[in-house]
């Protein structure tokens, strides 16, 4: 495990040392970029103003000089590598425009006769080290999940020993030691329990919403959490054999299958680098057969080169990133993986996990059946929430709530204790009051009663006094209020909605009726669960999965598109590519209409980014010279310039329609 982290927190430098670079490089490039645009006569005759001087050229040149091997040193070493993979890109088609730029300018400086292209040269470098400090951004960021599901197991484990206690490293346990998990604390490793029994919490790792009661023979999981007991456990799965382990190695391989998609901006630049070598070289070699004129035929062969690598093209995606960016951020929606986003515009099914997810992710009383005539509702939850003050137990801070929510003051009790797996009790104004389980109930001789409203899914607990039921509270995991509308919307729009829950088949068929869902997956363990989604996608569907626990993580990364519940762990958040802030289902809808909006701005940018070139291109080549149609440097230049604004202007207006 320490070397999977260790591999993640690599590339995680390397993205974030990649950026740092890019920024500087930026910062100097802009720096320089100001004196060459004052001392380009092209810019001069548009602001109308004049600036000469003695050797002021060749300040020019130096200026640019600069510009060209540090900030363009990213795209000329892009280059290199792309030619070595035989797979020309961007970076191809960035360095063969400000190379072209650069060699034909000073030619210009030094004799040749034409017009100088610094000043494209140092914008198009400008802007391209930009866009790309946007875009390496968003890969980082999705970059994070395998350190944040090794934080989840504690650095140290209490060794057992010939009766003695010793803290150790946990990469020194070792199968079949004997380690003490105190109250509270995170659960090391896999094992067996030898001694002791309790609550331990594994909704993090299996998804259960309820602790799960644990005595002499269980099984307990890494990363899962303890309750108010002490266990002894022997060590059955250390290292990369631990469930966690396992489940981050799924994360892992899920990750690195779905970075292999395919960059629509990557087609369209390898498309554009063979029109702009293909096209140049014609022109170059047209004009000088026909005007013998290698100065001309250069000069128009340097303004198809350098036209056909816009500015337009390198802004088409990071801007349409950066403002539906800021949109999502207002309307609760954290982007962090660009492709999975842009692709929510072919989910046909969307797969949501169950507890903190559709519900809440903790208890709430669903129902109090009030059964002795001495008490109403409020004094049985002023009594309840009173005893239970003492305890730390989900249910006992359910009851709670409740009385806090009915704003039900509650009492002062004596004599509080618990009744070791059974409930607890306390005395009111020196009367002993108990809280129990329906089971421990039946020990005691006494009835349940048998109108109890029909929740198949509560956990009953009994308010008793003198064996006489006072009242029977209902305990769930609540539903979101927003769950329903947002299955609602989502059938309208023909997309299906689907469960994946690691609770028990009675409480996913009662959650998945209540919502109309299309279906649901019960009892489904982590591992299980990346497999449900990827028999979704081996039929043809668009998956997107949407969950808040550690459980889900593996699911979330096989998923085509991955969301989560921002209330959820910062394991579920690091994986997804989209994270819900608010918490909210029906913020899914508003992903889908978002990511729908914003692809079509992207392919709208990318049509005028390189369409513009079908005019631009011919014209420039010189093909309508003969009608007196000549396309020069300078009015390229403006029209790339143009094309760029068109593409700003056009991001700006991406909108979230309702």
């Amino acid at each position: 495990m320490s070397k999977k982290n260790n591999e993640n927190h690599q590339h995680h430098n390397h993205h974030q040392s990649m950026i740092n670079d890019f920024k500087k490089r930026l910062i100097v490039s802009l720096i320089l970029t100001i004196p060459i645009l004052l001392l380009s006569s092209i810019i001069q005759e548009f602001l109308g103003f004049n600036l000469e001087f003695l050797g002021d050229k060749y300040v020019l040149f130096g200026l640019s000089s600069i510009i060209f091997v540090y900030g363009g040193w990213p795209f000329i070493k892009g280059l290199i590598d792309e030619i070595k993979e035989k797979n020309p890109g961007m970076m191809t088609l960035i360095a063969l425009a400000i190379t072209v730029a650069y060699v034909y300018s000073s030619a210009t400086i030094f004799g040749l006769e034409g017009m100088d292209f610094f000043w494209e040269l140092a914008t198009l470098i400008d802007i391209m080290l930009l866009g790309h400090i946007i875009e390496m951004k968003s890969i980082m960021s999705a970059s994070n999940a395998l350190d944040e599901l090794v934080k989840l197991m504690p650095d140290e484990a209490h060794l057992l020993k010939d009766g003695d206690v010793k803290d150790i490293n946990v990469s020194e346990v070792k199968v079949d030691d004997i380690i003490l998990i105190k109250p509270g604390e995170k659960i090391p490793v896999d094992g067996i329990i030898i001694k002791g029994e309790g609550q331990v919490n594994e909704s993090m790792v299996t998804g259960e919403s309820k602790p799960v009661k644990k005595q002499t023979d269980s099984k307990v999981v890494g990363g899962s959490i303890n309750g108010d007991s002490s266990l002894e456990v022997r060590v059955s799965n250390i290292g990369s054999d631990t469930y966690l382990s396992k489940i981050i190695n799924l994360v892992d391989e899920a990750q690195k299958s779905k970075s292999k998609t395919q960059n629509i901006v990557e087609k369209t630049a390898r498309i554009l680098t063979f029109v702009a070598i293909t096209v140049g070289v014609i022109t170059f070699l047209t004009w000088s057969f026909i005007t013998n004129d290698y100065s001309f035929a250069l000069a128009r062969m340097a303004t198809v080169m350098v036209i056909t690598c816009p500015h337009a093209l390198g802004l088409a995606s990071p801007l349409v990133v950066a403002r539906s960016t800021s949109i999502s951020a207002q309307n609760g929606l954290l982007i962090k993986n660009r492709t999975p986003f842009e692709n929510s515009r072919k989910i046909d099914v969307i797969v949501f996990d169950k507890t903190g997810t559709l519900t809440y992710g903790n208890f709430g009383v669903n129902f109090i059946k009030v059964t002795h005539d001495d008490y109403d509702e409020k004094k049985a939850i002023q009594y309840a929430a009173s005893i239970e003050k003492g305890s730390e137990h989900p249910i006992a801070k359910a009851i709670i709530d409740k009385a806090e929510s009915e704003k039900i003051k509650t009492i002062d009790v004596s004599n509080f204790s618990a009744i070791k797996g059974k409930g607890v009790k306390a005395k009111i104004e020196n009367k002993e009051f108990q809280i129990v389980s329906p089971k421990y109930l039946k020990e005691l001789g006494i009835d349940l009663p048998d109108d109890l409203p029909d929740h198949d899914i509560s956990t009953n607990v009994v308010l008793i006094t003198n064996k006489e039921v006072i009242a029977v509270f209902g305990l769930s995991d609540k539903i979101r209020e927003e769950s329903k509308e947002a299955i609602e919307v989502l059938r309208q729009m023909n997309i299906e909605s689907w469960m994946l829950t690691g609770d028990n088949e009675k409480t996913a068929k009662q959650v998945s009726e209540e919502l109309g869902l299309d279906g649901y997956f019960s009892e489904v363990l982590p591992d299980e669960k990346q497999d449900k989604i990827k028999e979704l996608q081996k039929s043809g569907k668009f998956v997107a999965m949407t969950g808040d626990g550690i459980n889900d993580a593996p699911a979330l990364a096989q998923a085509d598109v991955g969301i989560a519940i921002g209330s959820g762990t910062d394991v579920a958040a690091e994986t997804a590519d989209i994270v819900l802030v608010k918490s909210n289902p029906l913020d899914v809808v508003s992903l889908i209409k978002l990511g729908k909006a914003s692809y079509n701005k992207m392919v709208q940018n990318l049509g005028w980014a390189t369409g513009y070139n079908v005019i631009a291109i011919p014209l420039a080549a010189g093909v309508l010279s003969s009608y007196g149609i000549l396309l020069s440097p300078a009015i390229g230049a403006v029209l790339m310039s143009l094309s760029t604004v068109i593409v700003a202007i056009n991001a700006k207006l991406l909108k979230l329609k309702d």
